[in-house]
């Protein structure tokens, strides 16, 4: 009888199972295709060499500070978009996607400042540990060169992220994925030209790799805008978008007081998981080069939790909107169980091939050993990264905010970045014990987020009728 209560609780019927999977499947695939060409372009500039290899691994995580600052800056609007969508309200979804835009364009001109006026000393960093796994002047030569390119691509990101965040809360997730897997043929395609010289073109290096990664953006982003404004029938909010930028001064606060603890809470997430990094790379480059590589591969396999994370905030944030109250809590219950017990089956799968993948990179024993280490380790946490991911977008859509604000990016400066700085410069640990028992703790937020999103304090429609 219990078990029978327990299995309605935490698992759907198949209709169920298909309503979710139209969401995030899309979104999977799109990310997943993304990711894998992401792991390819990485392997191109891996067999160039260690050096290469690492700059611009250091360069993608502080771009990915960039990157997290404009998913939080669009996700507190992003938030309403949802259930505006649910209550069919065309002008609010307008409105949101002009605070997007402005939100977007802010955040995007102080990033290319920032860059351009320390970006060297930025990167300089992470290479003042032992060169053990190459010269670390080279790796900022090439890190560096890397960033100067990639910072064209900014902008191309900036439009891509307000149409396709708007497109998946509005239910149009298709197109996104259609745009991604464009993006990224190109991407690979230009990246073995240039990377390496094909066909009569200049081997730049992991100068190819990155102006292959500015025009595939440019690519994503012509497409999800041309589809978006040449099919206003499927998006009636698009018309007379561009008549005029200016959002009301009620919805600009009342979007920015739901939004800021987003904003705040991604920029210093991303700055706490570049500073992790930055923890770990006191112990050589070497590491930085291990922990690129298995961060390469597990980024292929993330995507299914952070595609049931976007099914929980879509599907969840509308059921909110039109006030199905019983139905969200029932619905959370069951993308939660999907996702943890789906991500046992990935994790499985990453320890078979951990012994494997690292043997593609043309670098030392040593870096290939420390990878195989790191990709196992992130594979033992994948059940618990899902299980809050899941947990995390469920307070969130129901905007709670303030509250995901402390359990994320409080959570990481005052426990996870103290842990990893303590032990890597106090102690004699080896590194990937480091890694481990900073995972570790995030059994407390795992603890945190149960008892939460049990209570239900999430259980809110945040915006009128």
């Amino acid at each position: 009888m219990k078990t029978m209560k327990l299995a309605r609780k935490f698992v759907g019927d198949r209709a169920f199972y298909k309503m979710v999977l139209a969401v995030a499947v899309p979104i999977m695939i799109q990310n997943g295709i993304t990711n894998f060409v992401g792991l390819l372009d990485n392997i191109m500039v891996g067999r160039v060499g260690t050096e290469q290899m690492s700059g611009v691994a250091i360069v993608n995580q502080l771009m990915m500070v960039y990157y997290l600052c404009v998913f939080g800056g669009l996700a507190g609007a992003g938030i309403f978009t949802a259930q505006y969508f649910g209550q069919k309200d065309q002008e609010g979804i307008r409105q949101t996607f002009r605070y997007k835009f402005w939100m977007a364009l802010i955040l995007t001109a102080g990033a290319l400042l920032l860059f351009l006026a320390v970006g060297n000393s930025l990167v300089q960093m992470y290479l003042n540990g032992s060169s053990d796994g190459g010269d670390l002047e080279a790796a900022l030569y090439h890190g560096t060169n890397y960033m100067k390119v990639m910072l064209l691509g900014l902008p191309a990101f900036m439009m891509v992220q307000i149409y396709v965040s708007t497109l998946r809360e509005c239910g149009e997730t298709v197109v996104p994925m259609k745009a991604g897997i464009a993006a990224v043929f190109v991407n690979l395609c230009l990246n073995y030209l240039l990377i390496y010289g094909k066909f009569g073109l200049p081997a730049l290096g992991v100068v190819g790799a990155a102006v292959a990664t500015v025009v595939s953006r440019y690519v994503e982003a012509s497409i999800v805008i041309v589809w978006t404004h040449r099919h206003k029938d499927a998006n009636p909010y698009i018309e007379g978008i561009y008549r005029t930028l200016k959002v009301p001064g009620h919805l600009v606060g009342k979007y920015f007081i739901k939004g800021a603890p987003l904003l705040i809470n991604e920029t210093m997430w991303s700055a706490g998981m570049a500073m992790l990094t930055q923890c770990y790379s006191v112990r050589g480059l070497s590491v930085i080069a291990g922990l690129n590589i298995a961060n390469t591969i597990n980024n292929v396999f993330n995507v299914v939790f952070i595609a049931m994370g976007d099914a929980v905030a879509i599907i969840i944030g509308q059921l909110l909107g039109a006030g199905k109250m019983k139905e969200a809590r029932d619905t959370d219950n069951k993308i939660i169980a999907f996702s943890v017990a789906t991500c046992i089956g990935v994790a499985v799968l990453m320890v078979f091939i951990a012994p494997l993948f690292p043997r593609i990179y043309n670098t030392t024993g040593d870096v290939k050993a420390l990878a195989v280490q790191f990709i196992i380790a992130q594979a033992v946490f994948m059940p618990q990264a899902a299980f809050m991911h899941a947990t995390y977008f469920t307070l969130r859509s129901g905007g709670k905010t303030i509250v995901t604000f402390l359990f994320d990016s409080v959570f990481v400066w005052c426990v996870s970045v103290p842990v990893a700085y303590c032990l890597s410069r106090f102690t004699d640990f080896p590194v990937i014990a480091i890694f481990a028992m900073v995972q570790i703790a995030d059994w407390i937020k795992c603890v945190i987020g149960f008892v939460l999103v049990k209570k239900g304090v999430w259980l809110q429609n945040i915006v009128e009728k």
